[in-house]
């Protein structure tokens, strides 16, 4: 079997399951994204999450949390209010985490050159101690301005992920009007073979596939799409 056809009884295998992640359903926010790359014969979606704030009770062995083996005290893909932390927090019996996690997406990609148009690495996210032992460690106060941070996060997310969408979108419209032109998809692939063999270091560096990866040194987002999608920063 060759490489396209595994591929593609591969993704209709996968997007014929059930979604097993807690909620059982796509984010609401990231639906058109999803579908999007899912219509594409190049792609398809694994996993997704269209950003979240979580409290975690992660034991009494120190602060590193792993998902499987912690509590949710709580989650939502909303901005949160400080009576809600406050609530959660008194069912935490070990250290608890507040944390924002940002708009991530799961895809396999059927060649190297679509994974490329489609990488994208952000540093956008926050993770804060509140409690040990159970024992609150901070004040309300403090937790408020915490929550003020988590929720422009979100907002910025959620601007982040529309972005990225109408700029995805464009990529691939450009693309598919290329292919359409013999001439110019030769030119192009032959462009891309030779920056691959030029450029071997660049090209494997805006793979990035495993959450296990090293983190760059830098903190900058890298959109594999010719575009500024990301502003800088908080």
């Amino acid at each position: 079997m060759d490489r396209s056809a595994e591929f593609r009884r591969s993704k209709a295998q996968f997007l014929g399951k059930a979604d097993l992640s807690r909620k059982g359903s796509v984010d609401e926010d990231v639906v058109e994204l999803v579908q999007l790359l899912n219509t594409r014969d190049q792609f398809f979606t694994t996993s997704s999450c269209a950003g979240r704030i979580l409290l975690l009770d992660g034991g009494v062995n120190g602060f590193e949390v792993q998902k499987q083996n912690c509590c949710w005290l709580l989650v939502t893909h909303k901005p949160c209010i400080k009576d809600d932390v406050i609530v959660a927090l008194k069912k935490a019996n070990g250290d608890a985490i507040l944390k924002f996690e940002p708009f991530i997406l799961h895809v396999q990609c059927r060649q190297l050159k679509d994974a490329q148009l489609l990488a994208v690495r952000s540093t956008h996210s926050l993770e804060v101690p509140l409690s040990h032992n159970g024992k609150l460690m901070v004040t309300e106060e403090y937790i408020d301005f915490l929550l003020n941070i988590a929720n422009q996060k979100m907002e910025e997310n959620k601007k982040r992920i529309e972005r990225f969408y109408n700029c995805l979108q464009h990529a691939l419209e450009r693309e598919t009007v290329t292919n359409s032109h013999p001439k110019i998809k030769e030119k192009n692939n032959s462009s891309y073979t030779h920056k691959k063999k030029r450029t071997p270091e660049k090209t494997c560096g805006k793979c990035i596939t495993d959450e296990n990866d090293e983190e760059p040194e830098h903190d900058d987002d890298d959109p594999g799409i010719s575009v500024n999608i990301f502003p800088e920063e908080y």
